[in-house]
């Protein structure tokens, strides 16, 4: 594996958040909740394709938010490292409208996947694109400067030393959340530019992020941030958002803004939730569940009405 892909969150083992399971999947193959026949990249389809060929094509690009890390079945002989699930949002919005599904979306992507080959055996996303596309959803940027990741990692490390103060924000501040305008916000605008480059007819939607944490308090020792660093998440993600939503703006693409529909449906939501807690075994954790999924469907397919 790429050394680097080992430092993402979306998809990516991070130590002590309870996500280790992804890197024994990947080092062993799938677990018997796997689907059937799945195997190694290096002799499995970079692409999943679904539906009728000469129908309405859609393509899906992404990271592991995309992809559906976490929820089964994984669909048959898809990259394992990818953990491209069945039921991910672009598997049922294809199927609810009958559309014909190119899913590229990949675990650990970043905005530089879009151009260059992940693993071996994945080619770059940009490569499922071509003219005759006529719709394409993108899910990219949380693993660009490794923000969710580092900011994670950090913050549950962190926690250890006051639950119920704020030492994470006391020690980083705004330095985890800086690189979203310094270069996460530059970089989607290229990602997109290189979308509609690639496929200028189509209509392109980059959707947004859900709400990972409630407003204030959290869940601790579920997810395990302090209190006092609950609101500093939060700010990252809005700010994720944020710029998420001005570089579809600047680059004439559509967003589909997922925090406000997601309210109430945090990691922090027990049964109500669509993020999987940091206590959830495998790599679900801190992903959307199938529930989540069928929530993002619902948006991109409002999107796509509009």
């Amino acid at each position: 594996m790429d050394p680097r892909n080992r430092r993402r969150w979306f998809g990516t083992a991070i130590r002590g958040l309870g996500l280790l399971a992804v890197t024994a999947t990947l080092a062993t193959g799938c677990s018997g909740d796997d689907a059937a026949g799945t195997t190694g990249p290096t002799s499995t389809p970079a692409a999943t394709q679904t539906g009728d060929p000469g129908g309405t094509r859609y393509v899906n690009l992404g990271d592991s938010f995309g992809a559906g890390t976490g929820v089964r079945p994984l669909v048959e002989d898809s990259p394992i490292y990818c953990q491209r699930s069945a039921k991910n949002f672009a598997h049922i919005v294809a199927a609810e409208e009958g559309l014909d599904l190119t899913d590229v979306s990949c675990a650990g992507a970043e905005t530089a996947d879009f151009r260059t080959a992940q693993f071996e055996g994945v080619p770059p996303q940009l490569d499922a694109l071509h003219a005759d596309s006529d719709i394409v959803t993108v899910m990219i940027g949380g693993n660009d400067k490794a923000t969710y990741g580092r900011a994670i990692d950090l913050c549950s490390k962190a926690a250890d030393t006051n639950p119920l103060g704020a030492p994470c924000t006391d020690r980083y501040g705004q330095s985890l959340i800086e690189p979203i305008a310094e270069d996460i916000y530059p970089a989607l605008r290229a990602a997109l530019r290189d979308v509609k480059a690639k496929a200028p007819e189509a209509k392109v939607y980059l959707v947004g992020y859900p709400w990972l944490m409630p407003p204030t308090v959290g869940c601790y020792p579920e997810m395990k941030l302090a209190v006092g660093d609950v609101p500093m998440m939060r700010d990252l993600q809005t700010s994720l958002n944020d710029y998420g939503r001005r570089a579809a703006e600047d680059e004439g693409v559509r967003f589909v803004d997922m925090l406000p529909t997601s309210v109430g449906h945090d990691a922090c939501a027990g049964s109500q939730r669509w993020i999987e807690p940091m206590t959830t075994r495998g790599p679900g954790a801190v992903h959307p569940n199938e529930r989540g999924q069928e929530a993002i469907a619902e948006q991109v397919r409002k999107a796509l009405a509009n």
